[in-house]
C-alpha cells in the first residue's frame, strides 16, 4: 500500500511540472496503470485466463472424469447395478428374449444379461489409458467456447472427435473381457433354443459390437457426469488449475 501511495504522490508532483494538459493526462494515465498493477498484487486479483490454460484445464477435467468413471465401472456391479449405464438384452434380439422366456428360460436370459454387464465392467479395468491417450491428443482451437458451453460440452467434444478411434482400440479389450466372463457360454443356449423354434427368422447378433457400443456409451455418460461435477462443485476442483479454470471468478 505504501508503494501505491507513493505513486499517487508522484502523480501530483509530476503534474505540477508538466508542460501541457496532454503531458499531465499521460502522466496520470501511466501512473494509474502502475497503481492498478500494484493494487491487483495487493488484493490478489487473478490474471485473466488464457486459451491455453482453458484447454489444459478441460483436458485435466476430462482426465479426472475418466479416472473416476473407469474406477467406478470396473468394480463388481459397476454397470450391472447402475441404472444409468446398465446394459440390457440387445434390443434387436427382443424376439429372441420373449420367445425363450415363454419357453421357461428366464434364468438363462438373466444370466446372459448379467454377463453382458460383467464384460463391460471387466473391460473398464483397461479403459483408462485408452481414454487418457485420446484426451492428450485432443486438438482444441477454442477452449473458451467449450468452457462456456453446456455442463457436458468437453465430454461431447471428446465423444464426437474420438469415438471411431476409441471404438477400434476398445474392441480387443471387450473381446478379452467377453472371453474372461464367458458371455457366449450364457448366450449360446438362449440363441440355440430360439433358432430351433419352427418358423422363426434365425438370429445371431454381434455381441462384441453390442457390448463395445454400450460400454463406451456408459463410460461417456459417467465422464459427462464427472465433468458437470467439476464445473459446479468447488470440492471436485481438486487441483489449482481446475480451481482457476472452473472456479467462480
Amino acid at each position: 500500500m505504501k508503494k501505491i501511495t507513493l505513486i499517487v504522490a508522484v502523480i501530483v508532483m509530476t503534474s505540477a511540472f508538466a508542460s501541457s494538459a496532454q503531458d499531465i493526462n499521460k502522466v496520470i494515465d501511466d501512473a494509474q496503470k502502475q497503481a492498478q498493477k500494484e493494487m491487483d498484487k495487493y488484493t490478489g486479483k487473478k490474471k485473466p485466463l488464457t486459451n491455453a490454460e482453458v484447454i489444459k484445464g478441460l483436458r485435466e477435467a476430462l482426465s479426472v472424469g475418466t479416472k473416476n468413471s473407469t474406477t467406478a465401472t470396473s468394480k463388481a456391479d459397476g454397470f450391472y447395478k447402475n441404472p444409468l449405464i446398465f446394459i440390457p438384452f440387445p434390443a434387436e434380439a427382443e424376439k429372441v428374449k420373449n420367445t425363450v422366456v415363454n419357453l421357461g428360460m428366464q434364468k438363462q436370459v438373466d444370466d446372459f444379461v448379467m454377463t453382458l454387464n460383467r464384460a463391460a465392467e471387466e473391460a473398464s479395468k483397461e479403459a483408462a489409458p485408452v481414454f487418457l491417450d485420446a484426451i492428450k491428443g485432443m486438438s482444441i482451437s477454442d477452449g473458451f467456447k467449450i468452457l462456456k458451453g453446456t455442463d457436458n460440452a468437453a465430454t461431447t467434444y471428446l465423444q464426437d472427435k474420438t469415438t471411431a478411434s476409441l471404438t477400434e482400440k476398445f474392441n480387443p479389450i471387450i473381446k478379452r473381457a467377453i472371453d474372461k466372463v464367458e458371455v457366449t457360454k450364457y448366450w449360446n443356449p438362449v440363441i440355440t433354443t430360439y433358432n430351433k423354434v419352427p418358423g422363426v427368422e434365425k438370429m445371431n447378433p454381434n455381441l462384441e459390437k453390442y457390448i463395445t457400443l454400450k460400454a463406451m456409451e456408459g463410460l461417456f455418460k459417467l465422464i459427462a457426469k464427472e465433468e458437470k461435477k467439476i464445473r459446479t462443485d468447488p470440492a471436485a476442483q481438486i487441483t489449482a488449475l481446475l480451481k482457476k479454470v472452473f472456479g467462480k471468478k
